[in-house]
């Protein structure tokens, strides 16, 4: 027995040795700079400070001898061309796909994904949201037919008969408004530049008779290039009149903040609209109520804890989510004239130890105000549940919502029924139509149909147990009856950060093309996320931040421990915040895994905040002008800590040319250190992408593109057959 399970050994070994590629060619060294800084008494060495220079001739030619030589390894994998064809036939064979839904006069408007296209554009549906009844209105493939133009986000008239719509190029999110005839299509008003950018994004609010609205705008050119992207303001624009003559109504004399990102809303298409104003990323909000007088009223101080996404009702009464002595959060309700502000607002729904309710700012809505009721959505460790209130805080029940599913884009229909998006990890996303007469739910034609299935799959759950004690959950998408000796090919993703949700979604590609390569995909929802409420977030942000590195390398440890998978079967992957996340393993813990795949990610943790967005980051990460942030942020900074002569794992590098969130030298310099320090032969590879940003408007082939190298650096490094699971 044991010379037989050798010999298996032995064939398994050299099945492996014959599908990985050879070794990539030793990169294009940059060379090392002397320069250091002294921050808070600490010299702090930074030898590829040049890297920072986009512009500088001798950093672009190294930029791209790094993308050379990384197509060369990743074109030359065995199987390649097959991974690339299913996976484009995984993206591509499905229904066009609906998607953020608004209601508006006799129009249902919605976000329209055509897998024949490069970009979504926006369509019409009739008042009862029929996709058999689906109008083409604003279109980017036919403005651009590279596929380089994108949609930000639309805003419809109260009466539906205008929309507002942010188009940005390249990746860029840098959005300039439009404003469309919904009948005709055409443009009626001359385009307003400067409405939305990464940094603190952009939004718009119709006022109630849909003659004017409120928009958000940064500062003209004229001002510095350093200041571009700061102090958004909020104009009032009415329709027919120059842009010139906009009314200023919510700026810095306000008391916003530099770093102020702010949204607008007008839940119910009243004679008032709410502005919710974070302070920077790191969850601090001010709210304001406009006025069609072109005022503004303060109504919550960043003490008051009241979270982004509150909703302000026709009659003006403002409903909020309150986390004042409430970490899982609280409804709260003031009514006009909002006398002492929601500091003295009643609560209508305690707070509750079994959900939090989700965090407003990002893409999640903890309060939806439709036809006179209040959906309140909340989460426990990654799926939701949404409850149904009337407008005094009486519990009417909830909606229907699969096991392990997440919710979005709950719409008000005429007559009191909403819609409401359900999304798994095994099933396509689905509209359900909620009827107020019923209280019950039922399956509608807005949902997308897809020749992938999940039907051998299973989901389940486990915990680790993180370096502090605390519980971890994660979640495993796996073939029924993988067994569980080690053997595993597995990619673990994480992001922790920002109080946003890893909420369950399905893959109609990535994830299914792993499980035919007989891998396990696996998400850890770690600290530094709003899955479990404030706590989590703030147990995961500031001089906290190391618990986030902690939970996840906690997770990898657990997944070994128990079977699924082995270091050398183990795959690491994460973007953005979550890239920090890759940094901080790469160098932590340089032997947890056999691969990282880490995106757009933030490496030099001290200069981080001297980049426009970075900025924006001080409230969720710190700032080195503080002793004990700094402390702390030098502690961790993956950049900081690369050491020379360690075996680091192979890692493949991604970032956008166009990225406005993450800058892309972080990655430049992080992969210029690693490759001069590595001992170990597995590629450290830079994938730069010319016509792409953050990942956001990015067109269907770069997606397509980006996908097959992931899957293909993961096949590799992991010993998977690209052929066979491209063949299954």
């Amino acid at each position: 027995m044991a010379r037989r399970m050798l010999l298996t050994g032995l064939v398994g070994t050299a099945a492996i040795l014959a599908l990985t590629a050879a070794a990539p060619p030793g990169p294009t060294p940059f060379p090392a700079g002397s320069t250091t800084d002294t921050i808070q008494g600490q010299q702090v060495a930074d030898p590829y400070r040049e890297l920072e220079n986009a512009a500088d001739p001798k950093v672009t030619a190294w930029s791209d001898a790094q993308n050379v030589r990384t197509r060369a390894y990743l074109d030359a994998l065995p199987g390649r061309a097959a991974v690339a064809a299913k996976l484009t036939r995984m993206f591509k064979d499905r229904s066009p796909a609906f998607g953020g839904l608004h209601h508006a006069g006799s129009r249902t408007f919605a976000y329209y994904s055509d897998p024949a296209l490069q970009q979504g554009m926006l369509v019409t549906l009739n008042g009862a949201a029929d996709p058999a009844t689906r109008k083409p209105l604003v279109d980017p493939n036919t403005m651009d037919p590279s596929g380089h133009t994108a949609i930000d986000w639309f805003v419809p008239s109260p009466d539906g008969s205008k929309v507002a719509v942010s188009i940005s190029q390249n990746g860029s999110e840098d959005g300039t408004l439009h404003i469309y005839d919904a009948v005709t299509g055409k443009e009626v008003e001359a385009p307003i530049d400067r409405v939305q950018f990464p940094t603190a994004g952009g939004s718009l609010a119709w006022t109630g008779d849909g003659k004017a609205f409120w928009y958000t705008r940064y500062p003209e050119h004229s001002q510095p290039e350093s200041e571009w992207h700061f102090n958004q303001n909020t104009y009032l624009h009415v329709l027919g009149t120059p842009v010139s003559q906009d009314k200023l109504v919510l700026s810095a004399t306000d008391g916003i903040p530099r770093t102020a990102e702010i949204f607008l809303s007008n839940a119910e298409d009243g004679a008032a609209a709410l502005a919710s104003v974070q302070w920077g990323d790191g969850g601090q909000w001010l709210h304001y109520v406009l006025t069609t007088d072109g005022k503004a009223r303060k109504i919550a101080e960043y003490e008051d804890r009241v979270i982004g996404g509150a909703v302000i009702a026709k009659d003006g009464t403002v409903f909020g989510v309150s986390r004042k002595d409430a970490p899982m959060g609280k409804v709260v309700k003031l009514a006009a004239p909002y006398t002492g502000g929601l500091a003295k607002a009643q609560v209508i729904v305690p707070s509750r130890t079994d959900g939090a309710i989700v965090d407003g700012g990002q893409s999640d809505e903890p309060l939806v105000l439709a036809n006179g009721k209040l959906f309140v959505t909340r989460i426990a460790g990654g799926p939701n549940s949404v409850g149904i209130y009337d407008l005094a805080g009486k519990d009417l029940g909830a909606l229907d919502v699969p096991p392990v599913s997440s919710v979005s884009n709950i719409v008000a229909l005429p007559g009191g029924d909403v819609l409401y998006d359900v999304n798994g990890y095994t099933q396509p996303p689905h509209y359900l139509r909620w009827s107020a007469g019923t209280m019950k739910s039922t399956p509608t034609a807005i949902r997308m149909t897809t020749s992938v299935s999940y039907a051998d799959a299973e989901v389940k759950q486990i915990f680790a147990t993180s370096k502090d004690g605390t519980k971890v959950p994660v979640t495993l998408v796996m073939k029924k009856g993988t067994k569980l000796d080690g053997k595993n090919p597995l990619l673990l993703y994480g992001y922790g950060g920002y109080g946003v949700n890893m909420t369950p979604g399905f893959s109609a590609a990535r994830t299914r093309m792993l499980l035919d390569g007989g891998m396990i995909y696996a998400l850890a929802n770690i600290r530094g996320g709003g899955e479990y409420g404030e706590t989590w977030h703030q147990q995961g942000m500031l001089t906290k931040k190391q618990n986030v590195f902690d939970d996840f390398t906690a997770a990898a440890q657990t997944l070994i421990a128990q079977g699924y998978t082995s270091h050398d079967k183990l795959a690491l992957q994460g973007g953005s915040n979550g890239g920090l996340l890759m940094g901080a393993q790469i160098t932590q813990h340089p032997d947890l895994a056999k691969a990282v795949i880490s995106q757009v990610g933030i490496y030099d943790m001290l200069r981080v905040e001297l980049d426009p967005n970075g900025a924006f980051n001080v409230t969720e990460f710190g700032t080195v002008k503080d002793p004990a942030q700094f402390k702390a942020l030098y502690a961790y900074s993956p950049y900081h800590h690369v050491v020379k002569g360690t075996a680091y794992p192979a890692v493949l590098l991604m970032t956008g040319a166009n990225d406005g969130r993450v800058n892309p030298f972080h990655s430049r310099k992080f992969a210029a250190a690693l490759q001069a320090a590595t001992s170990s032969k597995a590629p450290i590879l830079l994938r730069t992408s010319a016509s792409s940003g953050h990942g956001q408007g990015s067109s269907l082939d770069e997606v397509i593109a980006q996908q097959t190298d992931m899957t293909m650096f993961l096949f590799d490094q992991l010993g998977v057959d690209a052929a066979r699971a491209a063949a299954k």
